[in-house]
């Protein structure tokens, strides 16, 4: 009887069938069956490719007119700096004219007030009075205007120019009541020293003309002014004012002015920079230039 039971036991578990566990791939192919049969790969790779492509593209076609407008802005900018040096140009001819003008004019008694002046700029002027000697201030190192050796001296490779000082004398104007600085002109440096030129130290009251000068501002790799040594190298009027006990009035002493065995009068500059057009050739000439290379490289003419 155990011996019967025991075989429909095992007869019954060889007949069962054993259930098989579904892996993910079986749960997921319905799924992908019908997702790549809707979308096949190939066309979902492809679209893909495209939609790259095409952002790359618009990507540098910006870079690309960002780029050529920018460019643009080289020629526009030239031209633009040329324009602006035709204007500088024009008013810097307006203005040589003025100054032309002024050192030519008849003079004019200087005005007590030193406000007056400041429009009055290489005007020649007249004052009477006497030299303070005691007092003089050089400023240096000069060399002697003179136009017709300069005109002399240009074409050669070396000069013969003589380096000096400009003689700065207190000057007493008796009709005014105040005292002025006066440029009495150059002086070799070995001359220097007033004891070398006692002939040309005025003593006399005197009728006087010169051209009205301003104050000057220290130039770039200009020394400073050493009021202790008497040594000044421009002029600092409010410093040689409180140094002489003048006004701050300055006037460079005309040429007629000079007497024997004194300084040499007549030490003006009267000079402007005027190479607007160059500066005009040159930044139009790069307009022209970098136009044409634009229009060569961005435009397409049929």
């Amino acid at each position: 009887m155990a011996a019967r039971l025991m075989f429909v036991r095992v007869f019954c578990l060889k007949r069962v069938p054993r259930r098989r566990v579904p892996e993910a791939s079986d749960l997921c192919s319905p799924f992908r069956s019908s997702f790549l049969g809707a979308f096949p790969l190939e066309a979902v790779w492809n679209s893909s490719r495209h939609s790259i492509s095409t952002a790359a593209a618009t990507s540098k076609s910006e870079e690309d007119l960002f780029f050529k407008w920018f460019l643009f802005l080289i020629p526009v900018t030239t031209f633009g700096l040329g324009t602006w040096q035709v204007q500088r140009r024009k008013w810097k001819l307006k203005l040589i004219a003025e100054l032309e003008s002024r050192v030519i004019a008849e003079p004019i008694p200087l005005p007590a007030d030193p406000m007056e002046l400041k429009d009055l700029e290489y005007r020649p002027v007249k004052v009477r009075g006497h030299f303070d000697h005691s007092k003089e201030l050089y400023i240096l190192p000069r060399t002697l205007v003179d136009p017709a050796r300069e005109s002399w001296d240009a074409g050669r490779v070396s000069s013969t120019v003589e380096s000096g000082a400009n003689v700065v004398t207190p000057f007493h104007c008796t009709d005014l009541g105040i005292t002025i600085l006066v440029n009495r002109g150059y002086v070799p440096r070995k001359r220097l020293s007033p004891e070398t030129r006692q002939k040309g130290q005025i003593e006399d009251e005197i009728d006087l003309i010169g051209m009205v000068r301003l104050t000057e501002t220290r130039k770039p790799f200009v020394p400073e002014n050493n009021p202790e040594k008497n040594r000044w190298h421009y002029r600092d009027l409010e410093a040689m004012a409180k140094v002489t006990g003048a006004e701050p009035i300055f006037i460079d002493a005309n040429l007629k002015s000079t007497v024997p065995g004194g300084p040499i009068g007549g030490q003006t500059r009267v000079t402007l920079r005027n190479e607007h057009m160059q500066y005009i050739i040159t930044w139009y000439g790069l307009s022209a230039a970098t136009s044409y290379m634009w229009f060569k490289k961005f435009i397409k003419l049929s």
